[in-house]
């Protein structure tokens, strides 16, 4: 089934309306020279009765035409990155517009029994038209200054011609000059009609790209997110779970709690893991210390916690934050360490929020990490979308790590 035009354009996107719409534009000034040789031939027929100058002109007009278009067509294809035979449909079209050029020129009304003469200079005024046809998909194809060279040497090319034809020097030169500028003025209007198709084709790159970036983003955030919610709670499920079967094994009756304690820390992991899912998720400050604290002490660490005076003051986004690097600083300790004490302290510096983690038992050989290192990672990216910064300083005593984590305050 054939697609109208209009079904078709329908079926286009934004940059490709935008190409159709500058490579017509292109099109159209290749066609502007068939009109003006007819104006051309039909004056000098009037006045001077050329009319086998008029024929080859006309021919000659029509071919350029047609070779213009192709010329345009691959050398806007190079232009925008796309494989094309650009070169070659130059060479044909500079070749084709310095023969017509010379053969119109030198034909001239002489052709009826008048005296070579170029005024009305009906075939100048084909010459300059081919020239211009010409240099536009020069400018296209190739860079500025060799597309300026290009249209100027086509030019001098064709003077001579103006001068056998019987042109004085004066009108040669007026005309060398004209064909100058308007070969100038050609080469900068086609090639921003190349530059402004290629600016379409980026911008719609570039919302792409943006798009894939944003999808980019959501995925780390959710892996981030995860990762913050189901480490801390597994590793605390795999340690009270370690601690039932051992309670089990000695019959003691405390194994039935710690399970229970198990399947609550399992069903509030699901609640988190579903509000993770839906992009509603943040983190108590109070909540997490207080469940840091339970954690560690389930784990015989010993956990002192100061928050300060009226932490509850503190914007939401920076409570939010702060229980992110509670969170996933009480995991790397349940994981990374062999800690027997634990520090959290937040206090207010300079306008900034300053939170400050410090455990010992650091052992001497790194642990063997489960978490592939994006726990601290992921905390800086946190940070910085708050313009805050996380800081693991290396003066501290030998076996203890400390980490400091700065949020502005507003205001």
């Amino acid at each position: 089934m054939v697609r109208g035009p209009i079904r078709r354009w329908r079926g286009y996107g934004k940059p490709q309306r935008a190409e159709l719409y500058f490579r017509w534009s292109l099109y159209m000034v290749a066609w502007i020279m068939l009109p003006v040789a007819l104006l051309a031939t039909a004056s000098s027929v009037k006045v001077q009765g050329a009319t086998t100058a008029a024929q080859v002109g006309l021919v000659l007009s029509l071919a350029s035409v047609l070779v213009t278009l192709r010329a345009y067509r691959t050398s806007l294809d190079h232009y925008l990155g796309r494989p094309s035979t650009y070169r070659r449909w130059l060479v044909v079209s500079a070749m084709l517009t310095v023969a017509g050029s010379w053969t119109v020129l030198l034909l001239g009304p002489a052709s009826d029994g008048v005296p070579p003469h170029p005024g009305p200079p009906f075939t100048s005024v084909i010459a300059a038209a081919l020239v211009g046809a010409t240099a536009g998909p020069t400018g296209v194809g190739l860079r500025w200054r060799w597309a300026f060279l290009s249209g100027t040497a086509l030019v001098l090319l064709i003077a001579p011609a103006m001068l056998l034809a019987g042109a004085g020097f004066a009108t040669t030169s007026g005309w060398l000059i004209g064909a100058v500028v308007g070969t100038v003025l050609m080469v900068a209007s086609c090639r921003s009609f190349a530059w402004v198709t290629a600016v379409v084709w980026e911008l719609d790159a570039a919302r792409e790209a943006q798009s894939r970036l944003a999808v980019a983003e959501e995925r780390l955030r959710f892996s981030r997110d995860l990762h913050d919610v189901m480490g801390r709670n597994l590793t605390t499920i795999a340690l009270k779970s370690e601690l039932a079967v051992q309670l089990a094994r000695r019959g003691r009756p405390e194994a039935a709690e710690q399970m229970a304690e198990v399947q609550k820390i399992a069903q509030e992991s699901q609640r988190e893991v579903r509000d993770v899912i839906r992009g509603y998720r943040t983190a108590d400050l109070h909540a997490e210390a207080i469940g840091a604290r339970a954690v560690l002490r389930a784990a015989d660490i010993h956990c002192e916690i100061d928050l300060g005076e009226e932490p509850d003051r503190l914007p939401p986004q920076v409570q939010s934050v702060l229980g992110w690097v509670i969170r996933e600083s009480t995991t790397n300790v349940l994981r990374h360490s062999e800690a027997a004490r634990c520090l959290i302290r937040l206090r207010q510096e300079d306008g900034r929020a300053v939170l400050e983690l410090e455990n010992d038992g650091v052992p001497a050989v790194p642990l063997p990490s489960q978490g592939g290192g994006t726990g601290l990672r992921g905390l800086r990216e946190r940070l910085a979308a708050h313009d805050g910064e996380l800081t693991v300083p290396t003066t501290t005593a030998p076996g203890t790590f400390r980490m400091l984590a700065t949020v502005p305050l507003p205001g």
